[in-house]
């Protein structure tokens, strides 16, 4: 069994980001089988047991994760010219408070935080923006378990034939896609569930069956749901939800 590096060890884990592994390494940390490595580029073998110092997981705390209604008209990741950051849309006058969960904004909350994953400009509904690596990596990728949900308008005439493609058989970029979920919720609104996220992958299959989307709005990742979270306002991830 060959050795792999530490920090891409932990990554993968889940104890935290390549980034964070790397910062933790740095201050002495991390141990592995209880001795303290603090040495960047150490390789360790999979199976050796990885602990945290009790201020690593402090740290981790204190990192935040903040659910977004992204409206229409903002991108989700670097900004380009002439278009709105989603970012830009968390300060303190736009927070939303649900159930009386106080939780308070701080400016060093913007510090270090990235979309957990993206949401086409001209779409709208969940959006993630986490500090924590560990939700970023739960959510990024191919290999993430976390299925979303969407909410999509369209126009056009759809045959059982065709929903059946929907639903698995379509191919994006000569490469297939995995089975989905999708089902009429009204006679011009079909509700979506993939377990994947190409890009403006449901526009794509809409367009492969002689569908053109109208809206298109993500109400849930996972386990937590966009609710009644207004447009354009934000909340903090509650303690005890999962996605």
């Amino acid at each position: 069994m060959e050795k792999i590096r530490l920090s891409k060890l932990m990554s993968k884990q889940g104890l935290c980001s390549r980034r964070e592994a790397d910062s933790y390494i740095e201050r002495g940390w991390v141990f592995v089988d209880g001795k303290c490595i603090s040495e960047l580029g150490c390789k360790v073998f999979p199976g050796q047991k990885i602990t945290l110092h009790s201020a690593a997981r402090s740290q981790q705390l204190r990192l935040v994760t903040i659910l977004v209604n992204k409206p229409v008209g903002h991108v989700s990741g670097q900004p380009e010219p002439g278009y709105r950051p989603a970012i830009h849309l968390i300060k303190a006058e736009t927070q939303f408070q649900k159930n009386g969960y106080c939780k308070l904004f701080k400016p060093e909350h913007l510090k270090n935080l990235a979309p957990a994953g993206r949401l086409d400009i001209d779409s709208q509904g969940l959006l993630i923006f986490t500090q924590d690596g560990r939700i970023a990596r739960q959510l990024i990728g191919i290999a993430s378990p976390v299925d979303k949900e969407y909410l999509v308008r369209v126009r056009g005439r759809l045959s059982d034939e065709k929903l059946a493609l929907l639903n698995h058989g379509l191919s994006l970029d000569g490469r297939a896609l995995k089975p989905a979920t999708v089902q009429w919720l009204n006679k011009d609104q079909l509700r979506f569930v993939l377990h994947e996220g190409r890009k403006r992958q449901i526009r794509r299959m809409c367009d492969l069956v002689g569908l053109h989307v109208s809206g298109l709005k993500r109400v849930r990742i996972g386990q937590v749901r966009l609710g009644n979270l207004p447009e354009g306002r934000w909340r903090y991830l509650e303690e005890g939800e999962r996605f």
